[in-house]
């Protein structure tokens, strides 16, 4: 099967559970648009951005979301919720089938420090399949700043990139460029889903293999229900981009050993920027205690000369 069709929904969210909110706009949805195969929701779209709502794996919050699976017999991807897992709080993506079976769990890997405090990071990146129909890789929110986890998940096949977000900061410009530009990069469907009130600001963006924009949403509940067509994902990374430039198998055949991901690297620049933590007010006069501003060169070693 090529065509493949998955609705995004942007709606408001509240800090408490909504899952029957959820399950109201997806009868809607589903009432409109019946054809549509899976849905993809904010992140923390269950219960809004609240480290008390966190349960256990598979607790009754994610028990529920299997029955919205099972009634709609849909893939349901419900944005994340915050688990509680062996006392530590992660931020979690159920991956849920037609069936109300979770085939697997993705735990975000990049927390958006310092602002989601008490989350613990997760470290296995996830792709899944739906039979017959192609490969698909989930990332949350800020991991999709991170070309890392993205050249990740499509190394590993996937083909769509499920992408929950719950962003309304006043970076939202770049967020929404990232994820266009990743289209391209990595010649994927890109789904950045936002929800509104405590959920983000919306503008929730689809991003097609080719980074042109399918979707860009504005700052009011939306459904946005998009056919993907899985052989165009295949043909352009056979015959290149839009018949050109051909990124992936270009970084398969250069086989460099990137000197910052390699154990020895000098760290010192990296090491001089300080303490991943909120900024405060500065007082005119005062550093605050704060590191000096890092030199803008670092000296280079002999060898490199």
């Amino acid at each position: 099967m090529a065509h493949y069709a998955i609705a995004g929904i942007q709606m408001h969210i509240g800090m408490q559970n909504n899952v029957d909110q959820m399950t109201k706009r997806l009868e809607v949805l589903m009432h409109i648009y019946p054809w549509v195969q899976m849905v993809v929701f904010s992140e923390l779209a269950p219960h809004g951005p609240s480290l008390p709502s966190a349960q256990p794996t598979g607790g009754s919050l994610e028990e529920s979301l299997r029955e919205v699976a099972r009634r709609f017999d849909i893939w349901l991807v419900p944005g994340s919720i915050f688990e509680n897992r062996e006392g530590r709080i992660y931020n979690t993506t159920p991956v849920i089938n037609p069936q109300g079976e979770v085939v697997t769990r993705y735990r975000k890997i990049y927390p958006f420090q310092p602002y989601e405090s008490g989350v613990t990071p997760g470290e296995d990146f996830c792709v899944f399949d739906v039979p017959d129909v192609g490969r698909f890789g989930v990332s949350i929110c800020y991991d999709i700043w991170f070309p890392e986890v993205t050249r990740t998940l499509t190394a590993m096949g996937a083909e769509v990139i499920l992408n929950p977000v719950l962003a309304h900061f006043i970076d939202r410009p770049a967020d929404l460029a990232i994820a266009q530009a990743s289209g391209a990069m990595f010649q994927s469907y890109i789904f950045h889903i936002n929800g509104l009130m405590a959920g983000g600001n919306g503008y929730s963006t689809v991003v097609d293999p080719a980074g042109r924009m399918l979707h860009e949403g504005s700052v009011g509940e939306e459904m946005i229900p998009v056919e993907v067509d899985f052989d165009l994902v295949r043909r352009q990374r056979v015959r290149g981009l839009l018949g050109m430039g051909q990124p992936i198998k270009s970084f398969r055949d250069k086989a460099t050993a990137y000197p910052v991901y390699q154990p020895d690297f000098d760290r010192r620049y990296l090491d001089s920027l300080g303490v991943l933590q909120k900024q405060e007010r500065e007082m005119p006069g005062e550093d605050g205690g704060k590191a000096p501003l890092p030199a803008t060169v670092m000296p280079l070693p002999d060898s490199a000369l």
